[in-house]
């Protein structure tokens, strides 16, 4: 990253920090807020942002914005460099200034690009970040399909990486979580493969076979290695309170994406930080049938808002939160700045306060057509009190 600007004043901003939202003035040094105070600032230095609101850098926990560039279209595999460079200017432009990119270990599918691709990718993050060619900050989640063959043997090279903030369990085979439904796993597929029924009964027959010979050794032998380097854990999926249970049991501290009210409510009830899409929110619902992040919301059964597939989605999503389903916007920002940045030990960034990493986003509020409704635009970026988009 480039030199840090030493000295930055802006004021007349709307400063949405974590309690209120304040009209006034935010000094900047070395990379650090040293000041915040209402009113306007009259020295010459001063940026005048003419009400725009001033945010916290947004942090993202779980994108597979990188695994798209890896593979902008079916079959087609991109170089690992070209597709991080792109995906970090996208994450950037939309406001996040710490993203963990979410590395998939293990596919059930051997030629897919999250099979194929981890290697490259790692390696290009990590020549990026030694080099300084990369704009926002960028750690690792490492997420593991827990019933193929050699999950283990592959993630536990990468758990030795300081960058590595979260893990997840995942388990997509038919019949378990997320699809307990099999003919909920089948109507999905349908829609996306187009395969015959015979294929698809083999297919679903093979899963359910490896998950049967490696689930529960995966999912030990994952646990043992994550408690011994106390990376934080997040259950991914949780369908039934059952699922809630076998998490706390686990000493895992996140529910990813919990597909139903029930699994959310128990989430709650045993004190797992919650985290839900964002593109579900900005679409209306889940695209696989899901329960909804607005239904979660409104009974406030959610605490943080990740981007999954669209970067830009998490910064309109916290603007839904106020719109739909009544959050303060000071709440609502926290969804997608310090909650996350608190469920995996980031304590030095994600608020607009005194002590904390100048990392932040200048956001106008806007229509881009009459008959559309209000978008939040996140007009610049700052990391560490230097612009990166």
């Amino acid at each position: 990253m480039r030199d840090m600007t030493t000295h930055r004043i802006i004021t007349n901003a709307r400063i949405v920090t974590a309690d209120e939202i304040v009209l006034g003035t935010v000094l900047m040094r070395d990379g650090m807020i040293v000041d915040l105070r209402r009113g306007r600032d009259h020295r010459s230095d001063a940026e005048d942002w003419n009400g725009d609101y001033l945010v916290a850098g947004l942090i993202e926990l779980h994108t597979d914005n990188l695994e798209k560039h890896l593979e902008p279209r079916p079959g087609v595999r991109w170089p690992a460099m070209s597709a991080l460079l792109t995906h970090d200017a996208q994450v950037s432009a939309a406001g996040i200034t710490t993203v963990l990119d979410a590395m998939g270990v293990g596919d059930f599918d051997e030629r897919s690009v999250r099979a194929q691709g981890l290697q490259d990718a790692a390696s290009a993050l990590r020549h990026a970040r030694e080099g300084g060619l990369l704009r926002a900050e960028h750690l690792l989640h490492i997420r593991c399909e827990l019933a193929c063959d050699n999950m283990l043997e592959v993630a536990a090279p990468f758990l030795d990486d300081p960058m590595v903030r979260l893990v997840s369990l995942m388990d997509h085979t038919p019949g378990q979580r997320q699809w307990m439904d099999v003919e909920k796993f089948r109507t999905y597929t349908q829609r996306n493969q187009r395969w015959s029924d015979e294929h698809l009964a083999r297919v679903v027959a093979e899963r359910q076979d490896m998950q049967a010979r490696n689930a529960q050794r995966n999912r030990r032998g994952l646990l043992a290695l994550c408690a011994e380097r106390h990376i934080p854990l997040a259950s991914h999926d949780d369908t039934v309170p059952e699922h809630i249970d076998e998490a706390l049991a686990s000493g895992m501290t996140i529910s990813e994406f919990p597909t139903t009210v029930a699994a959310a409510l128990a989430a709650r009830e045993h004190g797992l930080g919650i985290v839900m899409g964002a593109p579900n929110l900005v679409r209306g619902g889940s695209h696989s049938g899901n329960v909804s992040a607005l239904t979660l919301a409104r009974d406030d059964l959610l605490d943080c808002l990740s981007s999954d597939y669209v970067p830009h989605a998490l910064l309109h999503g916290a603007f839904l939160l106020r719109d739909q389903a009544g959050w303060s916007l000071p709440k609502a920002i926290a969804a997608v700045s310090c909650n996350p940045a608190r469920l995996v030990g980031l304590h030095d960034r994600g608020e607009i306060a005194v002590g904390k990493r100048a990392d932040f986003v200048r956001v106008r509020e806007t229509a881009s057509a009459p008959h559309l409704p209000p978008v939040p635009v996140p007009l610049a970026t700052w990391r560490q009190g230097v612009r990166i988009a």
